[in-house]
């Protein structure tokens, strides 16, 4: 048996990224490449835990910020 997943825009950094509807935060970083453990990430201008992130679902239209940390002085 197949199932349908319908898919569904979201902004990222204010680009249009297509996803899958009800995937998480932690798959949608995944499929962009971006490392897990040097990104922030606010979702419709709320900070996301990242304990929360694989439970966070995504929704058409969502608004994601990602941020990565920068070494430096």
């Amino acid at each position: 048996m197949t199932v349908n997943m319908a898919v569904i825009q979201v902004q990222v950094n204010e680009k249009p990224v297509e996803c899958s509807e009800g995937q998480s935060l932690t798959a949608l970083l995944t499929m962009l490449d971006m490392p897990l453990q040097a990104t922030a990430v606010a979702l419709n201008d709320d900070i996301v835990a990242r304990s929360e992130w694989d439970s966070t679902l995504l929704s058409s239209g969502d608004r994601i910020a990602l941020f990565q940390a920068i070494a430096g002085g």
